[in-house]
């Protein structure tokens, strides 16, 4: 079992940075595969990046690939998401998963942090 809780989220320019924190509950977390999503209102939930057990096999989404960065600090229990040079697309609320088993299909979410990019 794994309680997730992210954090960082608000309101920032167009062309701007935020780091986006996920904290871990469960002694186990070294074990897991991370990743964080997103959805936009009206949208469906997409992927964003993933992040593997040793903080190596990470994957991003094309719209992403480039200015957002997962990483993870498995001492810590936590993963983190650095997003650089937002846009207002990127706007939506952002959520941390975890899973045992799986780097592309996830057990367990967070209750989610809002970003909001405006032009």
């Amino acid at each position: 079992q794994v309680h997730l809780v992210e954090s960082g989220g608000g309101l920032v320019q167009s062309g701007g940075s935020l780091r986006l924190s996920c904290a871990a509950s469960g002694h186990t977390f070294h074990n897991y595969y991370m990743g964080w999503f997103r959805q936009a209102p009206g949208k469906e939930r997409e992927f964003v990046a993933t992040i593997g057990w040793s903080g190596g096999s990470s994957y991003y989404a094309d719209s992403v690939k480039g200015r957002f960065t997962i990483s993870r600090d498995n001492g810590k229990h936590m993963v983190y998401l650095q997003m650089n040079s937002l846009k207002p697309e990127d706007t939506a609320v952002y959520y941390c998963a975890a899973d045992y088993y799986s780097q592309y299909e996830y057990t367990y979410w967070g209750q989610g942090t809002q970003v909001t990019v405006s032009s």
